[in-house]
């Protein structure tokens, strides 16, 4: 489980460390792609088996469905820990989401998200967004 926030600096050939309680997990590489938010999504290459098994694998699928695999699975990236416990960010996926020379890694359950600090201040749920939320969920069920 990914949990926690945590800022860090990406050098000047990509290169961003990855939060030590994180790396045990990533030891055998993660799949990096891009998420709707602009932000960079980080799974475990065991996770993003599960995920890509869900999507909609058929050209029988909807416009909509083979859009948004088009986004996924262009998008994405396998990529190694080196034994610094950093990780090469591709430079389109950086471009893309605006990552420049800091990032935010924000544990989401069984994946990351890494953005760009501002972004993440931006989009970074108050204590209040969190509530209204779980009050929209809970009227769901």
């Amino acid at each position: 489980m990914f949990v926690g926030e945590y800022k860090y600096r990406v050098d000047n050939k990509g290169r961003l460390p990855l939060p030590p309680k994180f790396r045990k997990d990533l030891e055998d590489g993660l799949v990096l792609t891009m998420q709707a938010d602009n932000c960079i999504v980080a799974y475990t290459k065991a996770d993003w088996t599960k995920t890509a098994n869900q999507a909609p694998a058929s050209f029988l699928v909807s416009d909509k469905e083979r859009s948004v695999n088009r986004f996924i699975f262009s998008n994405a990236h396998e990529v190694a820990m080196d034994n610094q416990g950093r990780i090469a960010l591709p430079a389109t996926l950086r471009e893309r989401c605006g990552i420049s020379d800091e990032a935010v890694i924000a544990g989401v359950n069984n994946y990351f998200e890494i953005w760009n600090s501002g972004q993440w201040q931006k989009q970074r749920p108050s204590a209040e967004d969190a509530r209204q939320l779980m009050e929209i969920l809970e009227e769901r069920k």
